[in-house]
């Protein structure tokens, strides 16, 4: 499918002071005085003529997204919760950033402060900022989605367009022998104006709408950090805003971290003004975040089906709440489900102390007080899944 190319310019190179401190001489003479940044074309009245069988092949796929937020990932709010942090876990994956559900999970009750899982923590935010926006999407929503990205973080300024050149690949001295050199900062503001002109057409296919916008966007490259995982958050976004979901998450990352290399590639394909290969990779994705997605949801009913046959205890215990929490947030403390239940502390902590029993929760401190609780089938579930996905991904 042909698509507007992305040319590029000579622009004058100065390396900023911190990067020539730590280089040798020889490597500060082989810098080079310009270098090429893209220029990008603006795509809000691009005519998307899809052949027919992508223009099938993405019916197909955004069928299959309806119909699983439609189905049993959508009947119980604990799978739409799991459903998006497992989403945000695989998204931060294909940018190398790894966690496990444990690990994750303490983190989102302050039990822990391993560095990964607090920054996969905050793609939970990025992406719920964005389902929240979803109604909306203009670029105050973008520009909110990476400040619930990237606050805290000292490098970037969260919520701004970035202000320098930043470039994929090379040496990080200078963009000369960069693999893909983005537009340069000036060029921003109207780029990202022009997107969400795009993003508010109703003559284009949902799928095809969004997986050309987020293509857009990673070309754009608006953020100084932060800008595959905001992308894929802004995907997700205009799913639910042109209505293919209601609900859930579905995991398109976890597809596209199968197909990391032809992923990156099909990017690659965009700027040269092939638009196909996105369209087709971001299908497929589609199609194995729904299968995949469905395996986690699958066994995590299981999971509490087991639960219901091992624990006998009254239809109105506080027991059966819990164990639903537990589908969400698989480690809590007595704090934790007091808030949540709205239970006093004594029906809190007999209620864990029935799941310990049970063989269902264990606790993880040993202490006296500020104990911690953890499912380990929930978390051998989550792990599973985020395993077959390294295993597919290889």
């Amino acid at each position: 499918m042909l698509w507007p190319s992305i040319s590029s310019r000579v622009a004058p190179w100065s390396s900023a002071p911190e990067g020539i401190a730590t280089t040798s001489r020889r490597a500060r003479r082989s810098i080079p005085t310009t270098y090429r940044p893209a220029v990008v074309p603006e795509i809000a009245t691009v005519a998307v003529e899809l052949p027919g069988d992508v223009a099938a092949d993405l019916d197909d796929a955004t069928r299959l997204l309806t119909a699983f937020d439609a189905g049993g990932a959508g009947e119980v709010a604990p799978f739409a919760s799991i459903l998006l942090r497992s989403e945000s876990a695989a998204s931060s994956h294909i940018e190398n950033l790894t966690s496990s559900a444990r690990a994750l999970a303490e983190a989102a009750i302050g039990a822990g402060d391993r560095t990964n899982a607090v920054a996969i923590l905050a793609n939970v935010r990025t992406m719920q900022a964005a389902m929240d926006l979803a109604g909306d999407l203009d670029v105050a929503s973008i520009l909110s989605m990476h400040r619930a990205l990237m606050t805290g973080q000292q490098r970037v300024r969260p919520g701004r367009w970035r202000e320098e050149q930043v470039w994929i690949g090379g040496t990080g001295l200078h963009p000369g022998d960069a693999e893909f050199v983005p537009p340069m900062a000036a060029e921003v503001p109207p780029l990202m104006t022009d997107l969400v002109a795009f993003l508010d057409r109703d003559d284009v296919p949902p799928l095809a709408l969004g997986t050309l916008a987020h293509a857009q966007f990673e070309t754009i490259h608006p953020f100084a950090d932060g800008n595959g995982r905001t992308g894929r958050a802004l995907l997700h976004a205009s799913l639910l805003s042109t209505g293919v979901i209601h609900r859930v998450t579905v995991p398109i990352s976890a597809g596209l971290l199968v197909a990391k290399d032809r992923y990156f590639a099909a990017l690659g394909a965009y700027r040269a003004g092939d638009a196909e290969p996105i369209l087709r990779c971001v299908a497929d994705a589609a199609r194995a975040g729904v299968m995949v997605g469905e395996g986690l949801v699958n066994r995590l009913r299981e999971v509490r089906d087991e639960w219901g046959r091992r624990v006998e205890a009254r239809s109105d215990s506080a027991v059966w709440p819990i164990a639903d929490l537990l589908l969400r947030q698989p480690v809590v403390t007595a704090k934790l489900v007091m808030a949540d239940l709205d239970v006093s502390a004594p029906t809190a902590q007999a209620a864990l102390s029935r799941l310990v029993g049970a063989g269902i929760l264990v606790e993880s401190t040993g202490w006296k007080r500020n104990r911690v609780y953890r499912s380990p089938e929930v978390l051998d579930a989550l792990d599973g899944y985020a395993a077959s996905l390294g295993r597919r991904s290889r």
